[in-house]
């Protein structure tokens, strides 16, 4: 399989859940749990969320002011095709960090702001979770690498 590579373009965490998240420079993933610090981390299958920022745009190009983190995303990735991925597909984040594709989408909840916005959201479609198998560190600008798509 031809190995298909992009980039982490913002990571964004958030102390409680329900609250908007907010854009940090480094982020530490421990294996099994998430993303130190963030609310919705924890021993479950949607550990962190990843978004395309190419899905942000076409939300901006809806008339949305949306930016990276502000779908409650966590890992906003850029060059890499999510939805091309399968369950159980596995990525390399920055050097060292491993994390297994576990979910797409998921349910959009009725208070969803930007929803109200415009009348439409992209992370119930385009939204991708997984749970983390190699911790390690990460920061904007790391590499996102394909290991396998579980063919």
């Amino acid at each position: 399989m031809e190995t298909t590579k992009g980039r982490i373009k913002a990571i964004s965490i958030s102390e409680e859940q329900g609250t908007k998240k907010y854009n940090v420079p480094t982020a530490e993933l421990k294996a099994g749990f998430g993303i130190e610090g963030d609310a919705h981390a924890g021993n479950w299958h949607r550990q962190i969320s990843l978004l395309a920022e190419e899905s942000i745009a076409k939300m901006r190009a809806k008339g949305a002011a949306v930016t990276s983190g502000d779908f409650a995303e966590n890992i906003t990735t850029e060059g890499i095709e999510l939805q091309s991925l399968t369950i159980g597909s596995k990525l390399r984040l920055g050097p060292v960090a491993e994390v297994e594709i576990t979910q797409f989408g998921k349910e959009c909840h009725s208070g969803c702001a930007i929803f109200q916005q415009i009348g439409d959201c992209i992370m119930p479609r385009e939204g991708v979770f997984a749970k983390v198998t190699k911790p390690g560190q990460v920061k904007p600008g790391d590499t996102i690498e394909v290991l396998n798509s579980n063919d």
